[in-house]
Order: C-alpha cells, then sequence, then structure tokens
C-alpha cells in the first residue's frame, strides 16, 4: 500500500503530493519518499543531488531553470511555510507560460513534484523557513537560466506580506519571458 497521496495540477506532470504521516505522543514517522510509490503515480526519476537552505520572512528565491540540463525537483518545507511555485517552459506545452502555485508547511509535510522544463521558486511566508529539494540532475552553475517574479505575462499571484521582499542582486536582474514568442528572453 503505497504511503503517499499524489494529486494533479492544472499542469501535466506536475503533483502535490501527501504523505501519510504516523503520529503518536511520541512525535510523527512519515516516508520522504519511495520509488516504487512515485513510478505507480507515473513519475520516473533518478535523483543525484539533495539540497536545502534557509530564508527569512519575505526572501524570494527564483524563478530558476537549467538550460541545457534540466532538472526535476522533489520540494518540501521542514521548517515554517513558503509559497512555491513552477512554470512551465516545455516547449510546444499547452500550458506554456502559465504557472502553479502551493503552499508548502512543515505543518502540513506536503510536498510538491515538479518536472524537468519548469522554472521554479519560493517566497518564504514565516519568520524563518527551512526548504529542502530532491533533484535529478546535478547542478550546473554556468547553465543557469531565470525568469523575472513579477513577469506580467506569466501573472503569479504571490501572497501578501507585511514586509518588503528581499532578492538576491542576481534574482533582481532577471528577464521577462515572452509568452507570445514561446521563447525565453
Amino acid at each position: 500500500m503505497g504511503q503517499f497521496t499524489f494529486n494533479k495540477t492544472g499542469i501535466e506532470g506536475v503533483f502535490t503530493i501527501e504523505p501519510k504521516v504516523f503520529g503518536d505522543e511520541r512525535g510523527y514517522f512519515m516516508e520522504t519518499y519511495n520509488k516504487a510509490d512515485f513510478e505507480k503515480a507515473g513519475i520516473f526519476c533518478e535523483f543525484v543531488q539533495d539540497n536545502q537552505s534557509m530564508s527569512r520572512k519575505g526572501v524570494l528565491r527564483g524563478l530558476h531553470f537549467q538550460k541545457t540540463y534540466p532538472q526535476a525537483k522533489l520540494v518540501r518545507v521542514i521548517t515554517g511555510e513558503v509559497f512555491d511555485v513552477a512554470v512551465d517552459l516545455r516547449q510546444g506545452s499547452p500550458t506554456w507560460g502559465k504557472y502553479v502555485g502551493e503552499v508548502l508547511s512543515a505543518e502540513r509535510k506536503n510536498m510538491f513534484f515538479i518536472p524537468k522544463g519548469f522554472a521554479h521558486g519560493f517566497l518564504v511566508l514565516s519568520d524563518v523557513a527551512e526548504f529542502t529539494y530532491k533533484c535529478d540532475e546535478y547542478y550546473h552553475p554556468e547553465d543557469e537560466g531565470g525568469i523575472a517574479w513579477d513577469d506580467p505575462s506569466i501573472g503569479i499571484k504571490w501572497p501578501e506580506l507585511d514586509c518588503e521582499i528581499s532578492m538576491s542582486a542576481k534574482d533582481t536582474l532577471l528577464p521577462y519571458v515572452s509568452v507570445e514568442k514561446n521563447n525565453v528572453s
């Protein structure tokens, strides 16, 4: 019997995932990944790298992708809460330029699967968030690409916060994407 509920989203290949959590007065236990369960849901990945970050409220990381070595990602929050976003950049996709956004939290223990060909980013909603993700391709710094978080052609509805959004200098320079031309510019 599987340990996860896989929920399809409005974009093919993107899933929200709810693990079964077994808890009692001592705490809880859950699986965070099981290859057989994921393959039954149609997710075939060989994860090769795990990453973890910590960010403060209002930090926005992204929207990032790799150009030649795209990564599928399984993401989750282990402390706090974030609004996580995946933007479809797969050439020829009927949902090209569309996004899926999901609130991930340590309390809910939910996860988000993002296939290859997507830009990815998140906004921290809690005072602090620790974010962890598995990747099916190694990170290649020279291959990094990105699109602006506030691109009007995508129209991401980011949650409103009671603080300023904070980004890396590099992320503030990311370009807009041209949905009409179906091309990253």
